[in-house]
């Protein structure tokens, strides 16, 4: 089984792309953050028209979380976290594909730090814990994926450049001890797992020429229950769509289970 999460930046800009990576990779999940559309614009029929059936929790303009499943429809749990922070942002959907819960998460970008939206970060992802604490107490494997806006370490491995963005919502201490929260409450980082060394970014903005110069960082990640850790085969990044025109500033991340 193979699970997906890619952060689209405006499904109908990016349709093209999101269609043929679809066709081109076949995934049998895949979970989508920043849709920016409303519930009534998501572009359904071409989804089903790929081969796909879809969920979403969507939002004109900003934001916006669906779910695609290959050959069937996704089994819809909740749409938003309990004790949302802001209910009115549209950042996380939950369902079940073949018996195996998957959430999409938009995780809050936080900048400028410090500031509201950085306080707004944190208490978003201390709900994101505590629902994910929920989760554990289930019998079934879980897989939390989305873009999380969090670069795990400092490490080249996880950020082209620590200096460039130690001002950044996404490497401050806070941001970082939430990440770390979540793995030591038993959570596994599916992507490091497979790759434990080297690094493997699944970012690159579109300023300053930093796709061309390779200068990325790691914020999208799959996390997994135990039950869905001792399944995992497989992970990586398809960074070839990065190259594609009109792309999204993220590549779609990925990890395959065992039946």
């Amino acid at each position: 089984m193979k699970i997906a999460t890619f952060n689209i930046n405006g499904i109908k800009a990016r349709l093209p792309r999101l269609i043929e990576w679809l066709e081109q990779k076949a995934p049998d999940v895949a979970c989508l953050q920043e849709i920016k559309t409303s519930d009534e614009t998501f572009p359904i029929a071409d989804i089903e028209a790929a081969g796909y059936g879809a969920i979403w929790h969507g939002q004109k303009g900003f934001n916006g979380v669906a779910i695609l499943a290959k050959d069937g429809q996704p089994i819809e749990r909740r749409k938003g976290l309990p004790d949302d922070p802001d209910p009115t942002h549209s950042r996380y959907i939950e369902a079940e594909v073949n018996g195996v819960i998957v959430g999409s998460i938009y995780l809050p970008n936080g900048n400028p730090v410090p500031g509201p939206k950085f306080d707004y970060k944190l208490a978003w992802f201390d709900r994101l814990i505590d629902h994910a604490a929920d989760l554990w107490t289930g019998e079934m494997p879980v897989v939390l994926a989305g873009d999380y806006n969090v670069i795990p370490t400092p490490s080249t491995d996880d950020v082209f450049s620590e200096r460039a963005m130690a001002s950044d919502a996404l490497t401050q201490p806070e941001s970082r001890s939430a990440f770390r929260r979540l793995c030591h409450a038993g959570w596994t980082d599916a992507v490091r797992t497979i790759h434990p060394h080297g690094p493997v970014y699944t970012f690159w903005d579109y300023q300053a020429g930093a796709w061309q110069r390779d200068a990325g960082f790691r914020i999208d990640h799959l996390m997994l229950s135990p039950a869905a850790a001792d399944r995992l085969t497989g992970a990586g990044v398809d960074k070839d769509t990065r190259a594609l025109e009109k792309a999204s500033d993220h590549a779609p991340t990925w990890i395959t289970l065992r039946s």
